[in-house]
């Protein structure tokens, strides 16, 4: 979801999928006493409680989607309800006309023996009592049919009870995710809070100091040299990069997917989607359910996805460089693509040819600049 610094930097390129691991103790939920603590305590602190805080709201996120897949299932299932207490009316109305028909026709009737005795003609008794095969057998089938209706509405019912009870849950556990994601937020905030302007300046020189060594030594580690290379994007990527490209400057916000703001995982989504590529929602499940590549092996428009839990994501532009919404407080930028611990890329298209030629947007002037994690406040939605 958010932004992560590179505190206590432990820089370990790796040749394939993995790149950069940074090592954050766990911290409490604020700062405590921030005048005694050293600048790389403070820078610290602050990334664990902003990477706790994207920890929750990517769980939110994926609590979300999963409750709306959940409102679809519901609804499908209503219409299959419907449809089967429909069938089963209209079965249960068969089998009472064929039954009343079978009445009026056996009331007073003579046994079809007797019938074909005392027929004149053997043809016409034998059509008769064909009519009456057709008659039995009708009614056999109608039976039939309404016990197979029955069995499957009672099928439909069950599982419409239960996707219903399932609804119900993910929901309670949507609005537990989201209140531990405020609580998140705000500790942040009073972290920030408690910070003097000086301290703020010094985290923010200090945080970029480290960024800056991290893209070094990731740049210049021998297994991921190629990512300086010349590659180009399929044509779905060079799209997804040019709506990329076309939202710097907007803020982040937490869980918005455009067009005014974005956090993470909604500017990666949405820059595909435009791009004529449906891909999941939250990074996590990005990571997850994407063909993997080696970060070696990146080219524009594949996605570079950060820390152990997957919590954060980024568009590959070429040299180095990814466009990123940044945490709260910061804009849709560029950044170097160490700015943040790797864990592995994937690519949305994979499979689709790199163009022959690609010449990269034109980066807007500023859209390097400001803190490449952000610092600032920004409350969850309500």
């Amino acid at each position: 979801m958010s932004r992560r610094f590179v505190g206590s930097v432990r820089t370990a390129a790796v040749a394939a999928g993995t790149a950069l691991a940074v090592a954050v103790p766990p911290a409490p939920a604020v700062v405590a006493d921030p005048a005694d603590r050293s600048v790389r305590d403070l820078l610290t602190q602050l990334q664990s409680l902003y990477q706790r805080a994207e920890e929750a709201g990517e769980a939110y996120k994926s609590a979300d989607e999963d409750l709306r897949r959940q409102h679809q299932q519901v609804r499908r299932l209503g219409t299959q309800l419907a449809q089967a207490r429909g069938q089963l009316a209209a079965g249960r109305n068969d089998a009472g006309r064929l039954a009343r028909q079978q009445y009026q026709n056996s009331a007073g009737a003579v046994s079809p023996y007797l019938q074909l005795l005392m027929s004149r003609s053997l043809r016409g008794a034998l059509d008769q009592g064909h009519m009456l095969q057709r008659a039995a057998n009708e009614r056999n089938h109608a039976v039939i049919r309404l016990a197979g209706t029955e069995r499957r509405l009672d099928g439909v019912t069950t599982r419409a009870r239960t996707a219903l009870d399932k609804q119900q849950t993910l929901a309670k556990k949507r609005l537990t995710l989201r209140a531990t994601a405020q609580r998140r937020l705000s500790d942040v905030e009073r972290a920030l809070a408690s910070l003097s302007p000086q301290q703020l300046t010094q985290v923010g020189q200090l945080e970029q100091s480290l960024v800056a060594t991290a893209q070094r030594a990731f740049m210049g580690s021998s297994g991921l040299k190629a990512v300086r290379g010349t590659r180009k994007p399929s044509r779905a990527g060079a799209l997804a990069i040019a709506y990329a490209f076309s939202q710097l400057g907007k803020p982040y916000e937490w869980g918005a997917e455009g067009p005014a703001s974005f956090d993470c995982s909604g500017l990666t989504s949405q820059a595909w989607a435009h791009a004529g590529r449906k891909i999941p929602r939250t990074s996590q499940l990005q990571w997850r359910n994407l063909p993997r590549v080696p970060v070696k092996e990146l080219r524009p428009g594949d996605l570079v996805i950060y820390y152990e839990g997957a919590t954060h994501v980024a568009l590959y532009v070429g040299n180095g460089m990814v466009v990123q919404a940044p945490r709260p407080g910061g804009v849709v930028k560029v950044s170097p693509i160490a700015a943040n611990p790797i864990l592995g890329a994937v690519r949305p298209d994979e499979g689709s040819k790199s163009l022959q030629r690609y010449a990269r947007p034109k980066l807007p002037k500023g859209s390097k600049s400001g803190n490449d994690t952000g610092y600032g406040s920004e409350t969850a939605p309500a």
